[in-house]
């Protein structure tokens, strides 16, 4: 392996799970409740993770699975008046 794919795959085992976090938790505060903002933001970071890992060269189902998991925790820790988009019609 050389060097410069070494750099690469060093560069996406760290940038692509703090994209998704920072990803996650900015979008994650959509809702009232702590629920739907979880149910939300667990829906925002799977997809959102399905694309990365897809992208990276990865899985696109483990990136889902771990982009939901971020989105869903974010989403439910987040107070709702940080981000407020309205009821969800």
């Amino acid at each position: 392996m050389t060097q410069s794919t070494k750099r690469t795959l060093t560069i996406r085992h760290f940038a692509t799970p703090a994209l998704l976090a920072a990803l996650a938790l900015s979008l994650a505060a959509c809702g009232y409740t702590p629920g739907s903002r979880a149910l939300s933001g667990g829906a925002i970071g799977a997809g959102t993770g399905a694309i990365i890992g897809a992208a990276t060269g990865g899985s696109a189902a483990t990136g889902a699975l771990i982009g939901g998991g971020i989105g869903a925790i974010g989403g439910a820790v987040t107070n709702p008046n940080t981000v407020n988009l309205g009821h969800a019609p």
